[in-house]
């Protein structure tokens, strides 16, 4: 079997799922090859070994099965870096870049700054902060000790392992006696009422990092209930929610951080995405 007539063979299936199938399918073949997508197109007739067809007739399997490619070949772009992921973490969304943007345009100019990244998951937001960043350090909580191996693998693999700590804590208790420059948050913000179902691809992600509750807003009202004591003066808290719970969110946030300016910001596609409170000295 040559690289072309196996995308061919692959394509009926993965077009069922009305997504990108040629896209899936050159990046599933990729893998399988250890090589990049760049070289199957000038090495369509290069032939697959008995097992490389077969892996590769399984990876087509996977994702026609609604299973995410981030976790059949075990990475995700995000903000110019590939991160691993798995099914432990959710998969970065280019949603949370502009979320990032913010970050770093505040972190401009301002010598060793302190990043608190609650909620870190595959250490995304905090690993590409630490890379944009030098002088700044980051920790990043979760509750999720499995969540917290893939962060620190991406830490690693960046090479920020020195600037990113990676702590086990609960939002409420996360971390004691420390305040920061800026706090950054993408909680699980999904009401729980619209979490999805397969073979919805963000099915296949850990409930426990979607499921907001009831509204949408549980994780949120547990980071506001402390948000106080670990802001400095002139700080900043960021945090990514759902479109139509960003302006409850700012609500909330106000009520919170009294002394704060608040505002609800856009993601690239228009949609409001994520809150802003800017703390004064």
């Amino acid at each position: 079997m040559t690289v072309a007539s196996a995308l061919a063979l692959c394509l009926p299936a993965l077009s069922a799922r009305g997504d990108s199938p040629r896209t899936d399918a050159r990046l599933l073949l990729a893998h399988v090859l250890g090589r990049e997508r760049a070289w199957l197109l000038a090495h369509d007739d290069s032939r697959l070994s008995a097992r490389q067809s077969e892996r590769f007739r399984q990876a087509c399997a996977r994702r026609a099965a609604g299973t995410p490619v981030a976790y059949i070949i075990g990475r995700a772009g995000f903000f110019g870096r590939e991160f691993a992921v798995d099914e432990r973490v959710l998969i970065p969304r280019p949603e949370t870049e502009r979320l990032v943007e913010e970050a770093l345009a505040y972190l401009r100019g301002r010598h060793a700054a302190a990043v608190l990244d609650v909620g870190t998951g595959s250490g995304a937001i905090a690993c590409t902060i630490a890379a944009e960043d030098p002088d700044a350090a980051v920790e990043g909580t979760d509750t999720s000790a499995p969540a917290l191996a893939v962060a620190r693998r991406n830490a690693e693999r960046l090479g920020v392992r020195a600037r990113c700590r990676f702590l086990r804590a609960e939002i409420a208790r996360a971390p004691a006696a420390r305040r920061y420059d800026l706090v950054i948050a993408n909680l699980p913000y999904v009401p729980s009422g619209a979490l999805p179902a397969l073979p919805d691809p963000t099915a296949y992600e850990p409930r426990a990092a979607l499921d907001g509750g009831p509204d949408g807003l549980r994780a949120y009202r547990k980071l506001l209930a402390v948000a106080g004591n670990l802001l400095r003066s002139d700080s900043l808290l960021l945090m990514e929610a759902a479109p139509p719970t960003a302006a409850a969110l700012a609500a909330l946030t106000a009520a919170a951080l009294p002394d704060a300016a608040v505002d609800v910001r856009s993601d690239y596609s228009g949609m409001e995405r994520y809150v802003r409170a800017r703390l004064r000295g």
